[in-house]
């Protein structure tokens, strides 16, 4: 009689870019090691995910192509993959003036299933192409259930899902409910599809999906006017149109409150110029410090920096490509794009005609108006997000998740396990991706979110390589 080790299971729960990013570093870290790698998306690809499985062609990814490297000691290892596909193809308007490429979002998703390919091919990651249902704890594992009859036993199980989708004002969504042009959820394939050429069209929200959805109505075809309001009436802005370094330092006797960290910032913002840097040198500092700048700060002063200065924050760091910012500037330049600082105070239809009554933040004046056609385009609706699935909710109500501190995602410690409903890490839970931004901050530009998935892989390599000095034998003839 053989004894052999029990072959350990690690789950992961979504497949988009950091599931997919997650499996591939943890399969490179265990090579040689008997351990299955199960990821559950029902997509046909894994790499993809809400981000970049779509083709709608007027959707860019936001960071030059040089910066999108999954491989950080090999910066240029994508720019080397579009080289070999040939890539970008059939797309005269990826280079941008500045000399940077902005590929098309579905070209990136390629190199990432590109990029855990081998891993599938090996059968080092398995993909189950399923939706997961339950997920129910039992004993030191966990069972979970798929719609498509999976059933399994995972040793850890690794939450990597997308986004809440976004959430309309419960006062306009009531209103508007069964209106033909009414969009709640844009990034949804098709959406947009309802929207004819001339109607006008009330944006709910201005940040990078309300970008998205302008580009895309006008490579549609569209032509009316378009208003995106928001509470300040922000927008994404673009790059720098030269490279430029970092600039600033605020991890050195770090702020400890919201109120000095945006006094540093303004000094930063205002000694740049002197530097030969822009406003974005110093957004970039920010970015690359965020983890310990984040760390730096208590729970409640955490919330003041999101209640207060998440929408500032949010157009400065997270801009978008050129091309779509051409698009923008032109639409406001020609004043057929309006974008507007407010609130609607109220709103109704009649017949298909949307009338709103519009307060402006700076004057607090009401303005009436008259559109055809309403698209969400607030962003995630982080808060909703143990109720957004149903094996969420569940395993929220039995006590393994709770949301964090701060109302960004799910809570976690500082190595990423999940905390329960008492506060106590699992060694069997793990959050990856920007679900764990109460934790450790900036997480949602992809090369964060791509150290970030390397960083959760490292931590469930060392769990497997601990397990797997105390994990019984299992007797074979």
């Amino acid at each position: 009689m053989k004894r052999r080790p029990r072959r350990p299971v690690v789950a992961i729960i979504g497949g988009g870019f950091t599931g997919a990013a997650v499996a591939a570093n943890l399969a490179r870290n265990t090579t040689g090691q008997a351990v299955d790698i199960i990821v559950f998306e029902p997509r046909a690809r894994l790499g993809a995910g809400l981000a970049y499985d779509t083709s709608d062609p007027a959707h860019r990814i936001n960071v030059p192509a040089a910066r999108m490297s999954l491989i950080p000691d090999e910066p240029d290892d994508f720019l080397h993959w579009l080289a070999a596909e040939g890539e970008p193809r059939d797309d005269q308007d990826a280079l941008a003036e500045d000399g940077n490429l902005y590929p098309r979002r579905a070209v990136f998703g390629r190199y990432v299933g590109d990029f855990i390919a081998p891993f599938l091919r090996s059968g080092q990651v398995q993909h189950c192409h399923e939706r997961v249902a339950q997920i129910v704890r039992t004993g030191e594992q966990w069972r979970i259930e798929a719609d498509g009859g999976t059933d399994i036993l995972a040793d850890i199980a690794i939450v990597a899902t997308t986004h809440p989708a976004p959430c309309a004002p419960r006062h306009i969504a009531k209103a508007l409910a069964g209106h033909p042009r009414f969009v709640a959820d844009s990034t949804l394939s098709g959406a947009l599809s309802v929207i004819r050429g001339e109607d006008r069209v009330l944006l709910i929200g201005n940040g990078l999906t309300s970008a998205d959805v302008i580009a895309s109505l006008r490579r549609n075809g569209h032509r009316g006017p378009i208003t995106a309001l928001s509470r300040r009436g922000l927008r994404s802005r673009g790059h720098a149109t030269t490279a430029q370094e970092p600039f600033g330092d605020f991890v050195t006797n770090p702020s400890r409150t919201a109120r000095s960290l945006l006094r540093r910032i303004r000094q930063a913002v205002q000694e740049a110029p002197t530097a030969g840097h822009s406003w974005h040198a110093v957004f970039d500092a920010l970015r690359a410090q965020g983890g310990e700048i984040w760390g730096a700060l208590s729970i409640p002063e955490r919330k003041r920096l999101v209640r207060h200065l998440r929408s500032y924050w949010d157009v400065h760091r997270f801009r978008v490509a050129p091309q779509i910012d051409a698009v923008i500037a032109q639409g406001l330049d020609r004043g057929d794009v309006r974008v507007l600082g407010g609130s609607v105070k109220e709103i109704a239809r009649a017949g298909e005609t949307i009338t709103a009554e519009v307060r402006h933040r700076h004057t607090g004046k009401c303005e009436q108006m008259t559109f055809d056609a309403c698209v969400v385009t607030t962003g995630p609706a982080h808060t909703a997000v143990l109720r957004s699935q149903g094996w969420l909710a569940d395993m929220a109500d039995a006590g393994h998740l709770q949301l964090d501190g701060v109302g960004l995602g799910l809570a976690c410690d500082e190595q990423s396990r999940a905390a329960d409903r008492d506060g106590k890490s699992d060694n069997a839970l793990f959050i990856a991706g920007p679900l764990a931004r109460g934790t450790f901050g900036e997480l949602m530009g992809l090369p964060q979110v791509n150290d970030h998935a390397i960083f959760v892989a490292h931590q469930v390599a060392q769990r497997l390589a601990s397990q797997s000095r105390s994990r019984p034998a299992v007797q074979i003839a």
